[in-house]
């Protein structure tokens, strides 16, 4: 049976939406949103109807009738209490999507919008592959801080689809195979996947540095910062999110101006970009831990796993230890849309979502 599925990305500057007739893309289009435009709004989900609106505009000018829907997809949101994979939009969701998300953020948005278009027409709105959905192992929660237990904070969405991607190309079931995902972007985040888990990972500010972060470094040091009255809080999470990594190395987060540099004969970006493939390769490293099975490949992915000059440094670095596939890009709208064809196809099921509090 053919599906066509509505796909909704929802990000801080824009709306990304698509159609997806089966697993072929028919149409795709990012609606911007200034800080102008976002200003009339007090909260995130004031913006609403406001995103619905441009979407169905959108649609219109397209010429795509919502009647030839099968279904829709939001992006996932910063919920609690949630592992991969997709979950129906019920009252349960929505209730956690308006109140009580770990924290605000525009993706909240994505089952709040997928409802708003799918209710009407009574076909399923999913969310799929959240960034907060936890499936550690418990003996990856403990820390050695008492009072800090860990949960899962990586790129799953892409991390997954990779993964389901590369079983497919060896003809093979995902939830078969032990891999490890590195999603090299602004942040870099690395997963263990173990027959259909992510049973570990490093997160974007535990790992590697990246193009704008700083990654995970000797705790003495931080802490020193902390206390030495030069810095706040706030600028403090600024070296670590948005100002850290190559941003304030090199004074450039831009991958392709750093390899112009070094082209050009400038060491210290060689030094610099060496010392990321070093810590992306360490990063795998950790990860190979995890298991004890053998592990059937490491995958580099997303925008940087483009860059031919950082991915074979980290291939030099890893070469001897495991196979090591490069399955560049992070298209997350065919990310949604394969997931919840899987679903729609009987080929997944979905999860039961359990309420953040009494409704």
């Amino acid at each position: 049976m053919a599906h066509r599925l509505l796909i909704l990305n929802p990000g801080s500057t824009s709306t990304k939406v698509a159609i997806f007739d089966d697993d072929r893309s028919t149409f795709q289009h990012s609606i911007p949103h200034t800080n102008q435009d976002l200003s009339p709004f007090p909260t995130l989900n004031d913006q609403l109807d406001y995103r619905v609106s441009l979407v169905r505009d959108t649609l219109t000018q397209a010429g795509i009738s919502l009647d030839t829907l099968s279904a829709v997809v939001g992006r996932g949101g910063i919920i609690p209490g949630i592992v991969a994979g997709g979950y129906l939009v019920d009252e349960g969701l929505l209730d956690c999507l308006r109140h009580y998300t770990i924290f605000e953020h525009a993706s909240n948005l994505g089952g709040l919008m997928a409802h708003a278009f799918a209710a009407p027409l009574e076909i399923p709105a999913y969310i799929y592959d959240a960034v907060t959905s936890d499936e550690l192992l418990p003996e990856a929660r403990i820390t050695g801080f008492k009072e800090v237990t860990r949960t899962s904070f990586c790129h799953v969405l892409n991390a997954r689809a990779t993964a389901h991607k590369y079983a497919q190309i060896r003809g093979r079931r995902y939830e078969d195979m032990n891999l490890v995902v590195a999603h090299l972007g602004g942040g870099i985040s690395i997963s263990a996947h173990s027959h259909g888990r992510i049973i570990d990972s490093v997160s974007d500010d535990a790992g590697p540095f990246s193009p704008d972060r700083a990654g995970s470094l000797n705790l003495e040091y931080v802490l020193d910062m902390c206390y030495s009255g030069k810095y706040t809080r706030e600028q403090m999470m600024r070296k670590l999110r948005g100002e850290g990594g190559l941003s304030a190395l090199l004074g450039t987060h831009d991958c392709r101006e750093i390899e112009r540099r070094i082209q050009d004969g400038d060491q210290r970006a060689a030094l610099v970009y060496k010392a990321q493939a070093l810590q992306i390769a360490k990063g795998v490293g950790i990860m190979l831990g995890c298991f004890v099975e053998p592990i059937d490949a490491v995958i580099l992915t997303g925008g940087l796993a483009n860059s031919k000059m950082l991915t074979g440094m980290v291939v030099g670095y890893l070469h001897n230890l495991c196979r090591v596939v490069i399955i560049p890009g992070e298209n997350e709208m065919e990310a949604l849309a394969l997931g919840a064809l899987r679903i729609l196809n009987g080929e997944e099921k979905l999860n039961q979502f359990h309420p953040c509090c009494p409704l």
